[in-house]
């Protein structure tokens, strides 16, 4: 058995997938725009991952913007038939690699296009509405405009499955009016838990749940507790932090990203790490908010 296997599967769209696969923003150059500094590296990424079991890529043609998913389609193509391809449209890059709101129905439209011909595809898997009114997090606005335009184009079947990301639970109510969603997509990870409720409400409704930054992102998870657990289990603090995720419910998939062989195989894993009940509680407590002193004083 695979490490990955090891942490089960769960439900995206029609499809049944391991719960740990693989996320391909890095691969583009510094701040995910431009070529990489190593193109056959890139590439030797990729196929190993696949080769390693991963049954399911997270991208978007604004990664590079292009780059990543033409790489895919370099290092993949013609896709093994297990293979889920998981791509985000509602944004763009500038041309000093900014991150652009792409939000109309009109550029949603464009962009699955770009990314059907980039990745060379008649149909896309599942495609992510990046929700863009704050590039800082979720805030609330309708988006029954853009789930309409995405549910068009799956009766047209250019899109099989509709998903979500940066989005608050009455998007996601306001969404599943329109379409079926496969999947969230947000902001969460060992200590940032704003999500927690929502997980919970995902995974009574059989809908995954997807962290983006599960290590932290640009900026890595640092935590006292993480390099106290790690060693004690023989394995590295973002290991842990992965095993946490798994451990947290069984709807969550996993997308950690690399350019690096030796980090997508740490990576992977982390699906056969076990947390004991007393580390786990330990790890889970790291989002909780500092004890009251005063009101322990009254």
């Amino acid at each position: 058995m695979n490490d990955i296997e090891k942490a089960g599967t769960f439900e995206l769209g029609h499809r049944t997938v391991k719960r740990v696969g693989y996320g391909a923003m890095q691969l583009a150059g510094p701040r995910v725009f431009g070529p990489p500094k190593d193109r056959n590296a890139a590439l030797a990424v990729l196929r190993e991952a696949v080769a390693s079991g991963v049954d399911h890529i997270d991208t978007s043609d604004f990664y590079g913007p292009y780059v990543v998913n033409q790489l895919i389609k370099e290092g993949l193509h013609p896709y093994p038939r297990e293979l889920v391809l998981v791509t985000k449209v509602g944004a763009r890059r500038g041309s000093d690699a900014e991150w652009l709101p792409a939000f109309s129905p009109e550029e949603l439209v464009s962009a699955v296009q770009d990314n059907l011909r980039n990745l060379g595809v008649d149909a896309l898997d599942v495609v992510n509405l990046r929700v863009t009114f704050d590039h800082l997090g979720p805030a609330e606005g309708s988006i029954g405009k853009q789930v309409e335009a995405l549910a068009k184009l799956q009766r047209r079947g250019l899109v099989r499955h509709v998903g979500l990301s940066n989005v608050t639970p009455k998007q996601y109510d306001e969404a599943r009016a329109i379409t079926a969603i496969a999947c969230v997509q947000n902001h969460y990870n060992l200590a940032h838990r704003g999500d927690d409720a929502f997980i919970d409400r995902l995974a009574a409704d059989g809908v995954a749940y997807v962290p983006f930054f599960p290590l932290g992102g640009f900026s890595p998870l640092q935590s006292t507790v993480l390099s106290d657990v790690a060693p004690r289990l023989k394995a590295t603090p973002m290991q842990v932090a992965l095993a946490w995720l798994l451990r947290r419910s069984p709807n969550i998939l996993l997308i950690p990203g690399t350019s690096s062989l030796a980090h997508l195989r740490e990576n992977l894993a982390a699906a056969a790490l076990e947390l004991p009940t007393d580390l786990l509680a330990a790890l889970s407590a790291v989002a909780a908010p500092p004890p009251d002193r005063a009101a322990a004083r009254r």
